[in-house]
């Protein structure tokens, strides 16, 4: 499971406090996939970098009791001068998973041919992140954290493929969308939260959630 406990967090932009979260509570148990709608600015990836444990807040707890991703298209364990293959062994290794497992369903699902073996930083944005998203699915969570659902690219054999792994890793793990958009959520979460001006609101359906996100639009 994935518990919030009277967490707060904040930012100073300079001119006044931007409040992201205040004294939220909440619990995301294995199995409940969650959907989190946000407008843009409200701090989405703020919040699922904390889940990620990659900030820290600012007062409250938060309790990680699952194995919990790195957010979707987070790229902070890379190194831009290896190539995709050298970081899919390095990272594999650190998850204590056969790199050669890893390095072979990356390469699989990147589809990126020979630029799998060429440096990370002369990729594109879009290479870039279909690595990113290649080397998560390899690796074995209990849960997925994703910011603004799937990457879309141009190469639609990759959005065919990535999606259907995603489709099948909700059978036994579970996801943790935000996005400010509530058709990106209706494809994974079972329940789901609005967040809003720090508040953040659970229900038990995407509808009721949809409703008060639509009515505050």
């Amino acid at each position: 499971m994935l518990e919030f406990d009277q967490v707060s967090k904040s930012f100073w932009t300079g001119t006044q406090r931007k409040v992201i979260l205040d004294r939220a509570s909440f619990r995301v148990e294995l199995g409940r996939s969650l959907g989190i709608l946000a407008p843009n600015g409200t701090g989405k990836t703020t919040l699922i970098n904390m889940m990620a444990g990659l900030e820290k807040p600012d007062e409250g707890r938060i309790t990680r009791g699952a194995r919990i991703s790195f957010p979707l298209g987070f790229m902070g364990g890379v190194v831009p001068r290896h190539s995709a293959r050298e970081n899919a062994r390095y990272i594999a290794r650190l998850y204590g998973l056969d790199p050669d497992y890893v390095e072979a369903f990356c390469r699989w699902l990147c589809g990126i041919a020979e630029y799998f073996d060429r440096p990370v930083g002369t990729y594109s944005q879009g290479m870039r992140a279909r690595f990113a998203f290649s080397l998560m699915l390899a690796l074995d969570f209990d849960i997925y954290l994703i910011d603004e659902g799937m990457p879309q690219t141009t190469d639609a054999e990759f959005n065919r493929k990535a999606g259907e792994i995603l489709r099948e890793r909700l059978e036994t793990t579970t996801v943790i969308i935000v996005s400010h958009q509530p058709q990106t959520l209706e494809r994974f979460a079972r329940s789901a939260a609005v967040l809003r001006h720090g508040r953040l609101r659970m229900f038990d359906s995407l509808e009721e959630a949809r409703e008060l996100y639509d009515y505050q639009a």
